[in-house]
């Protein structure tokens, strides 16, 4: 039999099918997550930092689920399942515990943020309805997914559902949280110099607290996102919420903060936004934008399909020609609408941060 490098043909076309049944049944692995969120599994097994192994059973006793209906060999799957990704760990008698990843599910600080709210966020029904359809995107772009499966564009959806908003605010915060330490360690010079900050797509305003608090030197924060999300969003000492359209006009500030909002725009909407930065700011002001950058070369390391995941997930909800951009791609917006200097400061194993001056 013909070999290759020491391994049969038979035995490479043997590992490419299992290969792709894997990649086909790649859907059970989110859905498991989103299930364990749901039934607030990560909480249980945490319990204030205990994270003592936990049969199902025990499992569903903590969350007062009884034994029937609830199903711990059901639970018992899901959780042996999301033990292959390394969330869970399991223990002799089968029982499991968080590991370091499964820890990002469990609810931390005043607010109970997490990395769960964003899991739940990515798999609400109406979003889930898309997927179906991202064939239609390389079909006709003129219309994204998510508009297709629902009538109306996913900003649009959310803004009629105020539960829909309340858990996206909720996502962003979870996420924001540990990134904004990067940005606040890493960057604590660039925010020298600044009085007033406007927060672009600010949603709860949370960010901007964070900076200033951080930064007293920062004495007026903006934030700065569509009306009805604004409309919910807390009060906080030094920060004033407006409602408004970034595609007409922004506030005005010594500089400009925004966190994964290029991304979600095709290149002629992100130099609209840009262009209203750059009139909203005074010379030598600058956009701070926290932003996932693609590498030129693709690798199959943990954050390279995280980022081209995420590429996909804005093709699919949001607008089928909004897409992640690579470091020089970014540059040249900037450049096309009149800012004169750029740098890019690689922060978080995820987001980048990159300063568009004037």
């Amino acid at each position: 039999m013909a070999t290759s490098g020491g391994r049969s043909e038979s035995s490479k076309s043997s590992a490419a099918r299992l290969a792709m049944m894997e990649l086909a049944n790649m859907m059970s692995v989110p859905m498991s997550l989103n299930a364990v969120v749901t039934l607030k599994v990560p909480d249980a097994i945490w319990d204030g930092g205990a994270n003592t192994p936990l049969s199902a059973a025990e499992i569903l006793s903590r969350l007062g689920r009884p034994v029937p209906p609830a199903d711990p060999d059901n639970l018992q799957r899901i959780l042996r399942m999301l033990v292959a990704y390394d969330v869970f760990r399991e223990h002799p008698a089968r029982k499991y515990s968080l590991t370091e990843i499964g820890q990002t599910l469990v609810a931390a600080g005043e607010e109970g943020l997490s990395y769960g709210a964003y899991v739940l966020q990515h798999h609400q029904e109406a979003l889930v309805r898309a997927w179906p359809l991202l064939h239609t995107a390389v079909e006709d772009p003129a219309e994204e997914p998510f508009v297709r499966a629902n009538g109306k564009s996913a900003y649009g959806y959310y803004g009629e559902k105020p539960e829909m908003n309340e858990l996206m605010q909720k996502a962003m915060s979870g996420v924001s949280a540990p990134f904004i330490e990067a940005v606040l360690d890493g960057y604590a010079p660039g925010f020298a110099g600044i009085r007033r900050l406007v927060d672009v797509g600010g949603s709860s305003g949370a960010c901007l607290r964070s900076i200033m608090e951080r930064h007293p030197n920062v004495e007026e924060g903006v934030n700065f996102d569509l009306p009805e999300v604004v409309a919910r969003a807390p009060n906080f000492p030094g920060i004033t919420h407006v409602g408004g359209d970034m595609f007409q006009s922004i506030p005005s500030g010594d500089a400009i903060f925004m966190k994964w909002v290029l991304t979600t725009w095709t290149d002629d909407e992100c130099k609209l936004i840009l262009k209203n930065c750059f009139i909203a700011l005074p010379e030598g002001g600058k956009v701070i934008a926290c932003e996932p950058v693609l590498p030129e070369e693709i690798d199959s390391s943990s954050r390279t399909r995280a980022l081209l995941e995420g590429d996909i997930f804005v093709m699919t909800i949001y607008r089928a020609k909004g897409k992640e951009r690579t470091e020089e791609e970014f540059r040249q917006l900037g450049l096309a609408v009149g800012f004169s200097n750029f740098r890019a400061f690689y922060l978080d194993h995820f987001y980048t941060l990159l300063e568009f001056q004037k």
